[in-house]
């Protein structure tokens, strides 16, 4: 019975983290924000509603287990790709942002390293 309820628990948060990304998706104003915040909460909330499941279905746990640590290890690499494809293409940043870092140690290249050999 506990198992159930904590496994609806989870699929509720997860359901409410999915839903706030789809509406960050919507709302931000720049690629490298919408990613951001569509990887953040889509990660969380896909592994919570997986989880869930397998709570809810113990005899699915392990297979739930190892699709959420998938999740865990590919969503975020796969969007500091799409990021840094982005930026290397040339997407401008939003009005509002003040620094870019990124581009900042694109220009200093290997000099420093070299210099503190």
């Amino acid at each position: 019975m506990i198992y159930r309820i904590l496994g609806e628990v989870l699929i509720f948060v997860g359901a409410v983290f999915l839903f706030l990304a789809g509406v960050g998706i919507i709302r931000m104003p720049d690629v490298y924000n919408r990613m951001q915040a569509g990887t953040k909460a889509t990660t969380l909330g896909a592994i919570s509603v997986i989880m869930g499941v397998g709570i809810y279905h113990p005899q699915w746990f392990f297979k739930t287990a190892i699709i959420s640590l998938f999740i865990l290890l590919t969503n975020p690499v796969s969007s500091h790709s799409l990021a840094r494809a982005s930026h290397n293409c040339g997407v401008p940043l939003a009005r509002g942002s003040v620094i870019d870092r990124y581009a900042e140690d694109k220009g200093k290249g290997c000099k420093e390293e070299e210099n503190d050999s």
